[in-house]
């Protein structure tokens, strides 16, 4: 208990300075990193496979597969770049919005939910089909208010100790926290394998454990709280290129 406090004193003390933002890879351990780019030892490429293998697979009823509309997933090479984006109804979208969007909507077929195997793996399918492209969503238009409010629940301090997300992921970048290297906080490589959850998660699991870190109300999945702060971080990311499926410690 001493020590959290002690921490949150630490980094309620610090002034706040926007660095540079920096790829998620960049603070791994050269082991994970080697393991993050090696498809043959990474377990994340076990959903890919799997995603890939749901891409050409038609739901029941008839309804066209994802790759009966869209044809080879190759195809959406770019395509996880500019997520979350706007839809044409006003909603604000991540990638795996728009895939359950798409397969309630057009497959007429029940939503995957979100943590679900299935999502997750084909989210990490149709992402990494990007890996290595830049990042680049959208700012102007529609996103403009949704960009705002991320960037307001980034800044703002939450939860029993008072912090925001800025206070970890701008002012105290590459410090240590519980044995880990405190990043800059982007999603690029979301969905992503993290070995304390032996598991793939979405960026939204990561958030509700930050959440959780700091005592602060953990919002739904796909609620609009985090949808907006997953575009203000891919908007922090832009430039950054998409490292899905990542390795997180």
């Amino acid at each position: 208990m001493r020590a959290t406090i002690a921490f949150a004193l630490m980094l309620a003390a610090t002034a706040a300075g926007a660095g540079e933002v920096r790829a998620p890879a960049t603070f791994l351990s050269p082991d994970l990193r080697a393991l993050q780019d090696d498809p043959s030892r990474h377990p994340g490429w076990l959903w890919v496979d799997s995603g890939e293998t749901l891409w050409r697979a038609a739901p029941a009823g008839g309804r066209p597969s994802c790759q009966g509309c869209h044809g080879d997933i190759g195809g959406m090479r770019g395509a996880a770049t500019r997520y979350p984006q706007v839809a044409g109804d006003g909603r604000l979208l991540n990638l795996e919005g728009r895939i359950e969007t798409c397969r309630s909507r057009h497959q007429q077929a029940p939503a995957f939910g979100y943590e679900s195997d299935d999502l997750l793996a084909l989210t990490a399918a149709v992402a990494v089909q990007s890996r290595g492209l830049p990042t680049a969503v959208a700012t102007d238009g529609p996103a403009a208010s949704f960009v705002a409010e991320g960037r307001r629940l980034f800044e703002t301090r939450m939860g029993q100790l008072n912090l925001s997300c800025a206070h970890c992921h701008e002012a105290n970048v590459g410090r240590r926290l519980r044995g880990d290297v405190i990043s800059s906080g982007v999603g690029t490589g979301f969905p992503a394998y993290r070995l304390e959850w032996n598991t793939m998660g979405s960026l939204h699991r990561r958030l509700r454990a930050c959440s959780l870190g700091v005592r602060a109300t953990q919002f739904s999945y796909g609620s609009a709280e985090y949808l907006a702060l997953e575009l203000y971080l891919a908007v922090r990311a832009r430039g950054l290129p998409v490292e899905s499926p990542g390795l997180r410690r």
